[in-house]
């Protein structure tokens, strides 16, 4: 699919510098683009590229002033990255829903209703009463239990499999190997040693503007009636488990292989970075940082904190601490040293 170079400007509300008439095929970096590509200069030590560069136009800063002739057309806005971003979106929605129509063999059960421009893959099963929204996409080997929902927009990559109830909302990204609604780990101990299961007979829900990467496992509540809810904006990396009855709040995003236990509630606009653990039934508040393999096992009642290690502390207590820790065996050489001075100072005293 093409776009001339000005409507690239007014989709991303830019102003064009040199011909606006040439067609765009492609995105690419600056320095590998060619003829019929678009790519952006941010970062000013990239410079030097767009006096080389192929690329029929380039997406520049509103101020830049270049300081040799430019053989690209230039669009020129307020943050090039950003604009940038926003082209990569585009260009991914375009080719994400290009698919349409029903692959065959596949599976629908009775009562289940499906909107318009939807894509059903080969071998994807959709359950009883299942309710599937417009321009939804459904790729091969993925499994919609019974009574799903899922709403407009919303793209569910293969081998994706929704349990019975899961509600997925408008605009949601789901990727292979993902697993939403599975049994939450639920165990009773008996006298005998042994574990008795506890069945777990809630759903999961997904607001809208969801993102999930690929093999994370979303586990339902545990009681018919209750949800583990995902709010509007959340962005989920691969290999994450969230367990029963837990709460994310709007727009927080986890990366890869953080663990979350049951019933904890996390705040919105939360980061929490690479293989974070947290205790259950825990309250973490908005706007909380959290670095990479911290483990969190009380509350974060204030606002806006950024911690790490585990226990957790504030970032700036933790290095002060670590700056400490680091010299420990050295502390632990002179303390010896200072003891068998000690030592030799009272046997001088006793001798004499």
């Amino acid at each position: 699919m093409e776009f001339t170079i000005k409507q690239i400007a007014d989709m991303l509300g830019g102003v064009v510098k040199g011909d606006n008439s040439s067609k765009i095929n492609m995105l690419a970096k600056i320095q590998d683009a060619k003829p019929g590509q678009i790519a952006f200069l941010s970062n000013p030590k990239y410079e030097h590229f767009i006096y080389e560069t192929k690329a029929s136009a380039v997406i520049v800063k509103k101020d830049f002033v270049p300081r040799k002739e430019v053989s690209s057309s230039l669009i020129l806005v307020d943050d090039p990255y950003s604009s940038f971003t926003v082209l990569l979106e585009e260009y991914h929605k375009l080719i994400s829903f290009q698919k349409v129509g029903v692959e065959d063999p596949c599976y629908i059960g009775e009562n289940s209703k499906t909107g318009k421009a939807i894509y059903r893959g080969a071998f994807s099963y959709i359950g009883q009463n299942v309710k599937i929204g417009d321009n939804v996409k459904i790729y091969p080997h993925t499994y919609v239990g019974d009574n799903s929902v899922i709403g407009n927009n919303t793209i569910l990559h293969p081998n994706v499999k929704l349990y019975a109830g899961t509600i997925v909302g408008n605009n949601c990204v789901i990727h292979s190997g993902t697993v939403l609604g599975s049994d939450g780990f639920g165990f009773a101990p008996q006298e005998d040693g042994t574990y008795k299961s506890i069945p777990q007979l809630g759903n999961v829900i997904l607001e809208d503007n969801i993102t999930i990467g690929a093999n994370t496992v979303i586990d339902c509540a545990t009681l018919a009636g209750d949800a583990t809810i995902l709010r509007s904006g959340v962005k989920l990396d691969n290999l994450i488990q969230i367990a029963h009855n837990v709460e994310i709040g709007k727009n927080t995003v986890i990366a890869a292989q953080t663990g979350i236990s049951g019933s904890t509630k996390i705040g919105e606009n939360c980061i929490l970075a690479g293989q974070v653990g947290i205790a259950g039934h825990l309250v973490i508040a908005n706007k909380t940082s959290v670095g990479a393999q911290a483990g969190i096992s009380k509350s974060v009642k204030e606002e806006g904190q950024r911690l790490i290690g585990y226990p957790v502390l504030d970032v700036k207590e933790y290095f002060r601490s670590y700056a400490v820790f680091k010299q420990l065996p050295d502390i632990s050489t002179r303390l010896k040293q200072l003891e068998a001075k000690l030592a030799s100072v009272q046997s001088t005293v006793k001798s004499e």
